[in-house]
């Protein structure tokens, strides 16, 4: 019966990313060498608006695609969550309803715990730490990447810089007690709402495509996130101050179904790879060259910016938030916490 269903859901997967007809899936199974020889269109659904980095990285991963495989892969792009919110195109990918999305770590999470650790706050050095423990070769995502394909038929295809986090208010906040009974929007997922409880709020998880309801109506007073997304959805229309508190340094993780990738040929699977690390380089680069200047552009567009010099205690925060994260996770994750530490 395990042998019957896993080949089920092998061809509704198959079925699924491809776009072809019951009689096709079958002859997939029956022929798979033949299979990978073919071409075929692949789906991609993400949630970020197409004007992000985010939400262009995907448009550029599918030029390369197309590019580097000769024409061979086609990729769709589906953005601003045409495809589902955040949980749904994380267990699309996983059912192989659609082939590609990205996602938090804490997202991917969802899919297998252990990811999740790597959204912690405070956990990097600096971006050059975060990048070389999301590289998919890196000891810590080799190790994650194996537990992910066998926990849900899903794999790691790249890791791009997403940014470092950054609180938005509609009032000044310089410390974890100004935001004492504050709703602050988190991510939906539990190192997310963890680390809104540390900076001293009351987290208020809410799904990327509800966020601007939510601080327009009053649902949540805030949200955290880089300057990228806070300047490409036009948040300083609904929200007054930026505090520069950096907690979380994120990597926006671009995943596939496995199914999908084990069906693609050497030279298929090459495109595919040749064309991650262009775009991981491609969209880090986009993001980590532009912050300063979106946090001007903010400023610009009427946004008060509170850093260390205005104020703003990072040391309070930092405390705050590890505290309660060692609390939860310290003891789960600590062996992950040590080997992320060791990547030099």
């Amino acid at each position: 019966m395990a042998q019957e269903f896993a080949l089920a859901k092998s061809a509704v997967s198959r079925r699924s990313v491809l776009g072809i007809g019951a009689g096709a899936a079958a002859s997939i199974l029956m022929a798979p060498y033949i299979a990978r020889a073919q071409s075929m269109t692949l789906q991609y659904g993400h949630n970020n608006e197409p004007a992000s980095v985010a939400g262009a990285q995907a448009d550029w991963f599918a030029e390369a695609v197309a590019k580097n495989s000769g024409g061979d892969i086609k990729v769709d792009v589906f953005p601003a969550s045409q495809l589902g919110k955040l949980q749904e195109l994380a267990e699309s990918v996983s059912l192989g309803n659609i082939a590609f999305s990205h996602n938090t770590a804490g997202g991917i999470g969802s899919l297998y715990e252990p990811f999740a650790a790597l959204d912690t706050p405070y956990l990097y050095r600096d971006v050059d730490h975060l990048m070389k423990v999301m590289d998919v070769n890196s000891p810590v995502m080799a190790e994650l990447n194996q537990g992910l394909v066998k926990a849900a038929n899903v794999r790691v295809v790249y890791a791009h810089y997403f940014g470092r986090r950054n609180l938005t208010c509609n009032k000044a906040v310089m410390s974890p007690k100004d935001l004492a009974g504050v709703k602050i929007r988190a991510v939906p997922f539990p190192i997310y709402t963890t680390a809104v409880e540390g900076m001293g709020a009351v987290p208020i998880p809410v799904d990327w495509s509800e966020v601007p309801t939510a601080l327009a109506t009053g649902v949540a007073s805030g949200q955290e996130n880089p300057v990228n997304v806070v300047l490409n959805v036009k948040l300083y229309e609904v929200q007054s101050h930026l505090m520069l508190t950096g907690h979380m340094s994120n990597a926006e993780v671009v995943v596939m179904n496995e199914d999908v990738w084990q069906g693609l040929s050497d030279a298929q699977k090459q495109a595919v790879s040749t064309s991650a690390s262009e775009i991981r380089d491609r969209a880090t680069k986009a993001i980590a060259d532009n912050e300063a200047k979106d946090t001007e552009a903010l400023k610009a567009k009427g946004m008060t910016v509170i850093g260390v010099d205005e104020g703003l205690k990072i040391g309070e925060f930092r405390a705050s938030v590890q505290k309660l994260v060692d609390e939860r996770f310290g003891e789960k994750y600590g062996d992950l916490y040590a080997k992320i530490k060791a990547i030099a």
